[in-house]
């Protein structure tokens, strides 16, 4: 009877380990599953070139985030190079992105990366993040007042003069079209500090399923801990192209700022050099540090179809980057056009619509927000039963082993 009773608990626990662990469970850093650990950076970014990444005196650098046991977005995104549909030609050469993806901005589908969930870091593309949380809790046509240490901070810089007010659009122009450091700061400001800030974006991420991204400054100025991938970019660019002010501001081509605190007008150009340029650009967003080199991420329409391209770790020889990411989104859509599968999915768990001042680290699950999900895409999501609803469970089983256990004991005696 104990034996009987031994294998049925071994076999349940057994059971229950499996299914935590398909559910998406992390594991532990240095326990990643076998098909990611022979990729390059797929715990951490390459070592730091300089030392910005260094803690402050008595703090230790954060360990890398762990990996999860299944890839998110599907089975291919955890390969290593490129992943394009079978059949399909490779794209363009003179590609020098060390992580890059093409998505389709409508149904989330992944039409062909390179090392997509590989660790990199943002540089300037972390605005985005930081720009959905302020659409989130600030509401557009709110006043904020630069301070000295907003006007102060290293640049790139739209030039906000200390006690000058702005409105939350008029800074977000700055700093999704300029990639203004000292807009990135006010507004970190405006929502309790940078630490505030930076929190408030890392508990976005975690609730949306960023789950290689874990930003150190709301800049996207390089600091320990630091890290991101083209997967999680995508997907973040995918929530926030579905903002309406966000959408509206990286299609902007100009756009002034008020004078303000005793400096005149500030003209801001949009960084993005396809938008314009390329036909049906969207809008993007571009960045650069020593340590994360170039980053972009750009999208298109083109025959009802949109789709955007995120690069990680780019250089701007042979060619620019923007002309890579160009070449990227043209290979994506001759794909589209050729009605290639999907090498995997991004998908989300959108927070839902709450009214301004509200933390999005605690708001209530909404829908999926694509508008085709696949069964790798529903595996991504959380698990509605949850850890807890297993324990339960296993209480309940180990309560009803043991009455029959007494049971039997009773019955045995009596006779």
């Amino acid at each position: 009877m104990h034996s009987a009773v031994s294998r049925s608990l071994k076999v349940f626990t057994t059971t229950l380990a499996a299914a935590l662990l398909a559910l998406g469970t992390p594991v532990a850093a240095g326990a990643a599953p076998q098909q990611q650990g022979q990729c390059a950076n797929h715990l951490a970014p390459p070592p730091p070139v300089d030392t910005s990444e260094k803690p402050a005196p008595g703090k230790q650098a954060p360990a890398p985030l762990a990996v999860p046991a299944a890839p998110v977005g599907g089975p291919r995104m955890a390969e290593c190079g490129l992943i394009t549909p079978d059949g399909a030609l490779n794209p363009p050469d003179g590609n020098t992105a060390a992580s890059w993806l093409v998505q389709d901005l409508d149904t989330g589908a992944v039409v062909a990366a390179k090392d997509p969930h590989s660790r990199q870091r943002p540089a300037s593309l972390i605005k985005t993040l930081l720009a959905l949380v302020v659409v989130t809790q600030l509401t557009p046509q709110q006043v904020l007042v630069a301070t000295k240490e907003d006007a102060e901070q290293e640049c790139t810089c739209v030039g906000l003069a200390a006690g000058g007010q702005y409105t939350v659009d008029q800074l977000l122009h700055g700093l999704l079209m300029h990639s203004g450091n000292d807009v990135a700061h006010a507004l970190a400001t405006a929502l309790g500090g940078p630490d505030s800030a930076v929190a408030k974006m890392n508990a976005l991420a975690a609730r949306i399923g960023a789950l290689d991204t874990r930003a150190a400054t709301p800049s996207g100025l390089d600091g320990p801990g630091m890290s991101t991938s083209a997967y999680d970019l995508s997907l973040i660019f995918h929530y926030a192209m579905k903002q309406p002010e966000f959408a509206k501001v990286v299609a902007t081509k100009n756009f002034e700022i008020p004078p303000a605190g005793g400096k005149p007008a500030i003209p801001i150009f949009n960084d993005n050099k396809l938008l314009g340029v390329y036909p049906g650009f969207l809008g993007g967003k571009t960045g650069f540090t020593d340590d994360a080199r170039h980053t972009y991420v750009g999208s298109a329409q083109r025959k009802g179809k949109r789709l955007a391209v995120v690069m990680l770790r780019a250089e701007q020889k042979p060619t620019k980057v923007v002309d890579q990411a160009g070449k990227l989104l043209d290979y994506g859509f001759a794909l589209e056009d050729d009605r290639a599968e999907p090498v995997g999915q991004i998908s989300y768990q959108a927070p839902a619509t709450s009214a301004p001042g509200t933390d999005p680290s605690v708001l209530a699950d909404g829908d999926t927000g694509n508008s085709g999900t696949s069964a790798t895409a529903a595996g991504a999501k959380e698990d509605p039963f949850g850890v807890t609803g297993w324990i339960i469970t296993l209480l309940v089983f180990l309560i009803i082993v043991g009455g029959f256990v007494v049971g039997h004991r009773r019955k045995k005696a009596a006779n």
